[in-house]
């Protein structure tokens, strides 16, 4: 596996695996697909963007990890195949990613988790990330209230 920082040519990839993890629902907290205009300009290189990279096995975009500007913090999201989870990928991501994010000049890092996630939040604590706030009422498009936990982590 390599992980590298993102590419503009990598942007269809993330998206396509993306839109797959909104679509089976449960492990972000993004509800509609996003076109690759979108994903580029948030999470590639548009003004939001701090650093993104992606892990590549065999040419193919396994997994992808942002960090972006969101709510006037720096906010990261993890995105991993389906079925490979809990496998090490997120944890190779996040140790280029937090550096990155130490040389972009950053502090902290924000993870917002909907609190139904418990693989996300499993693998944000693995990280070292530690919870600083709750939001129990955020619900979902359907009106489904699943709450959701606020973890910082120190880059210093």
């Amino acid at each position: 596996m390599i992980v590298r920082k993102a590419l503009t040519k990598d942007t269809l990839a993330m998206t396509l695996l993306l839109n797959e993890i909104i679509a089976i629902g449960g492990t972000t907290a993004h509800q509609d697909p996003m076109s690759q205009e979108t994903v580029q300009h948030y999470f590639v290189d548009g003004a939001p963007t701090i650093c993104c990279i992606v892990a590549e096995q065999e040419g193919q975009i396994i997994g992808w990890q942002a960090v972006s500007w969101w709510r006037e913090e720096p906010h990261i999201g993890s995105f991993v195949k389906p079925g490979i989870q809990a496998k090490g990928v997120g944890a190779q991501m996040f140790a280029l990613t937090r550096d990155l994010a130490k040389a972009a000049g950053l502090t902290v890092i924000h993870a917002s988790i909907r609190a139904d996630n418990v693989p996300g939040l499993a693998y944000y604590a693995k990280m070292g990330f530690t919870d600083y706030a709750t939001d129990p009422h955020f619900t979902l498009n359907d009106g489904t209230v699943v709450g959701r936990i606020e973890r910082r982590f120190d880059l210093v």
